[in-house]
C-alpha cells in the first residue's frame, strides 16, 4: 500500500459494488475522490499532510482501482454519477459518518457535484478541482473543447471500439494522456504512476472507465437537466490550475456560481492534476477552507 504507515486499507460492499479504500488521521471525516485515469493514489502527498486534523478517506470509484466494475446496462446507469454518489455516501455510512467534508478532482468532482445536489444533508462542504459543470461543458462544445477534451468523445463510442484501442497499448495511452494535461516539467511519482498502469491495463478497467464517460454523456445530462434550477447549497471550494484547458475556456467562478449559492475559488499554478503537481498549495486551500 503506497500510503504506508497511519493508513488502513479496507473494502466496503454497496448495494451494486465493493469500494477499494485507505483511510487514516483522526478529526472531522474529510472524503477525497479521484479522476479519470488514476485511483485514490492521486491523493497520497495531500492526504499525508491533513491526516493530522482530519479522518481522511480515499476511495476507488467504482469502474476504477481495485474497486468493483460492475457490469453496465444499455442506459449506463451503473456508471452514472447518482449511483457513484450514492457509493460514496454507503462507503461514509460504513465508517460511521452521517455527514462529511468531500473534495473531488476530475470525475471525482463531477461525483462531488452530483452527490451535494442528491444529499445536501449529508455534504456539509465540498470543493471540485479543474471541472466546469457537466452539462454547461457539452452544451458549450465548440472545437477548443473538442480537441482539449477529445477524450469525450472517443471514450463514448459504441461497439467496443475505444476500448479495442485503447487496449492495444494502456500504458502508452494512460502516460500520454497525463502528459498532455499536466503543466510543461511536471513529474509524477513512478510508484504512483506504475500503480495506475496496473489498475488501468485490464479489459475490465478500461471498459468500465468507458462506460463513465459513456454514462456523462446520457444519463448524467438527464439527470442534470431535471435538476437544472437546483444549486448546490453547501459552501463550495473551487480550484483549477492556472496552466490548464479550464483555466482558458471557462470564467470558472462565474460557471460554478450559476450552479451553486455559496462560492469561492482560485487558480493554482499547476496543469490538470492538482493534488500532485501542487500539493502543498492544494493541502492549504483544503485546510483553510475546511478548518
Amino acid at each position: 500500500m503506497i500510503f504506508g504507515k497511519g493508513f488502513t486499507q479496507s473494502r466496503v460492499k454497496t448495494a451494486s459494488a465493493e469500494i477499494n479504500l485507505v483511510h487514516g488521521g483522526s478529526g472531522r471525516p474529510l472524503l477525497l475522490l479521484h479522476g479519470y485515469p488514476q485511483t485514490h493514489v492521486i491523493w497520497q502527498a495531500v492526504a499525508l499532510h491533513l491526516m493530522n486534523d482530519f479522518h481522511v478517506i480515499c476511495p476507488d470509484l467504482r469502474g476504477y482501482g481495485d474497486s468493483s466494475k460492475p457490469p453496465s446496462t444499455e442506459d449506463h446507469t451503473p456508471y452514472s454519477k447518482r449511483v457513484m454518489a450514492q457509493d460514496m455516501v454507503e462507503v461514509m455510512a460504513s465508517l460511521g459518518y452521517q455527514d462529511f467534508f468531500v473534495a473531488g478532482h476530475d470525475r471525482g468532482a463531477r461525483v462531488v457535484h452530483r452527490m451535494a445536489l442528491d444529499y445536501p444533508e449529508k455534504v456539509k462542504k465540498a470543493c471540485v478541482m479543474d471541472i466546469a459543470p457537466t452539462y454547461h461543458m457539452f452544451k458549450n462544445t465548440d472545437q477548443a473543447f473538442a480537441t482539449g477534451y477529445y477524450h469525450w468523445f472517443f471514450l463514448i463510442q459504441p461497439n467496443g471500439l475505444p476500448e479495442h484501442m485503447i487496449g492495444a497499448d494502456p500504458a502508452y495511452y494512460l502516460t500520454e494522456k497525463m502528459k498532455r494535461w499536466s503543466a510543461p516539467g511536471a513529474s509524477f511519482n513512478d510508484e504512483a504512476m506504475a500503480e495506475y498502469i496496473r489498475c488501468f491495463s485490464t479489459a475490465e478497467s478500461i471498459h468500465a472507465s468507458c462506460e463513465d464517460y459513456r454514462a456523462a454523456a446520457s444519463i448524467d445530462l438527464q439527470h442534470d437537466e431535471e435538476d437544472i434550477d437546483k444549486k448546490i447549497n453547501c459552501p463550495l471550494l473551487v480550484l483549477w490550475g492556472t496552466k490548464g484547458f479550464v483555466q482558458r475556456t471557462y470564467n470558472v467562478l462565474n460557471v460554478w456560481r450559476e450552479r451553486a449559492e455559496q462560492v469561492q475559488g482560485r487558480g493554482v499554478d499547476c496543469g490538470h492534476f492538482l493534488p500532485e503537481e501542487a500539493p502543498e498549495e492544494v493541502t492549504a486551500e483544503l485546510f483553510r477552507f475546511f478548518a
